[in-house]
């Protein structure tokens, strides 16, 4: 089993910060919204960020490294999880940030696949480690986290049943599909497929899967196929699902999925932050 966890939190939030409804929120929450990272928009009745319920259920089960993963001004995250660039001691785990900066002649973040360059590169001893990586906006489950630590392939990511994730189906339409060979290895991830393409990316269960970015990875595996990532030709960024599916290309059976049924609260946009509230009143 490993230790390390790896928290992209270093995005723009740009869909949050566009979204328009704000219905049952606070002037206060609405500031937030527009105003910073969606990882720090407080939550529940104690007004702590989705972070720290993440890093709870992370603590659960069994991390003990955590590297968040920030935006290079983002010092809003070291007043909650501490000051110092490593090793701030936090629920019984060590925190460490990692600096997401921006290369010249950008304004936004390259992406998750150069986010998660930029960890290794700053902490090179994720390059020869086994680590979870997962999204900052997503609050994963401590069985979740579990399954990915315990998980005995080299590189693993969980494959959620669409059915189990209580979305519209309008929002769920646009969520990318996995295709899974007979294994359970990873083959593809199929974007925005139409309702007759969908039919033939059923694994062997019948299931829809989609990956909800939550990964177990091998440093020395990942490590080239991150600093090599294309940049979408459409979204101008390098994404992370891009760099995993060149390393199952050329690795055999480079990727295992894990499957579940359950759903993942998430932060994508405001009208997400009532939702995510009354989530955390019922479960923690």
């Amino acid at each position: 089993m490993h230790d390390n966890l790896i928290i992209l939190a270093g995005g723009a939030s740009s869909r949050m910060k566009q979204s328009i409804s704000s219905e049952n929120l606070s002037e206060e929450e609405i500031k937030a919204a527009n105003s910073t990272s969606k990882a720090l928009i407080g939550i529940g009745k104690d007004k702590r960020p989705i972070v720290d319920y993440l890093l709870f259920n992370a603590e659960k089960a069994g991390f003990k490294n955590v590297y968040l993963v920030i935006a290079e001004h983002a010092n809003q995250f070291k007043k909650f999880y501490g000051s110092k660039t490593k090793s701030n001691p936090f629920n019984g785990m060590h925190i460490s940030y990692a600096i997401q900066y921006i290369p010249a002649g950008r304004i936004k973040p390259f992406g998750t696949s150069d986010a998660l360059l930029q960890a290794l590169e700053q902490y090179s001893n994720l390059q020869n480690e086994t680590f979870t990586v997962c999204n900052s906006d997503n609050l994963y489950s401590v069985e979740v986290f579990k399954a990915l630590r315990q998980n005995l392939d080299s590189n693993a990511f969980i494959s959620y049943d669409r059915d189990g994730l209580l979305f519209t189906m309008e929002r769920i339409s646009r969520f990318a599909l996995v295709l899974l060979n007979s294994e359970n290895n990873l083959m593809d991830i199929i974007e925005k497929p139409s309702i007759e393409e969908s039919s033939k990316y059923k694994d062997t269960t019948g299931k829809f899967r989609v990956s909800m970015n939550i990964f177990k990875l091998n440093g020395e595996e990942i490590y080239s196929f991150l600093k090599h990532c294309p940049v979408h030709p459409i979204r101008d960024e390098k994404e992370l699902p891009t760099a995993i599916l060149n390393m199952c290309k050329a690795i055999p059976k480079a990727m295992r999925a894990i499957p579940f049924h359950e759903h993942v609260p998430d932060l994508t946009s405001k009208e997400d932050i009532s939702v995510l509230k009354k989530y955390i009143e019922d479960h923690f």
